[in-house]
């Protein structure tokens, strides 16, 4: 493993971190407050959507990630495509679990599209502040100072 994908890997942990922190956060503020409305139901319903939107995003981000790596070009029409399959999906979810009583399906939606949000402001706060490499050290040509005079004497 090269120092640059090394890099690349720890920072894109850091992006994950930055923004799955704050919406685990959300989704444990809506399994209280989910709790408190509706009970275990509610409690339930929040935590299932809570849980989906976490593991979803990060596993997106982590493609993304690869992608940006491997074929930087592609990111942009990557990540565009990655977001529709995303609201596809969770909006998918939402109709499949429409009927179901096992939890409360109005909490586990709420909760989806909270943590949806908490998500994508933090990336986009990670994004904003995050310190990034427009060139890649090491990866021009190497540059060797011209020999003086002074040199060529030693």
């Amino acid at each position: 493993m090269t120092k640059h994908s090394s890099d690349l890997s720890s920072s894109s942990l850091q992006l994950i971190r930055k923004a799955a922190i704050p919406t685990v956060v959300a989704a444990i503020l809506a399994v209280v407050v989910g709790g408190i409305a509706k009970g275990s139901a509610g409690a339930i319903g929040a935590l299932i959507g809570g849980a989906i939107v976490v593991v979803f995003f990060t596993i997106g981000q982590v493609v993304l990630n690869n992608v940006i790596k491997n074929n930087p070009s592609m990111a942009m029409s990557v990540a565009m495509l990655m977001y529709l399959v995303k609201v596809a999906v969770l909006f998918g979810l939402m109709l499949a679990f429409k009927h179901t009583t096992v939890f409360d399906t109005k909490v586990f939606a709420s909760t989806i599209l909270l943590c949806t949000l908490v998500w994508t402001a933090a990336e986009m706060w990670a994004f904003s502040t995050g310190k990034v490499l427009y060139v890649e050290p090491g990866s021009g040509p190497e540059i060797v100072p011209p020999v003086t005079e002074k040199d060529k004497l030693f």
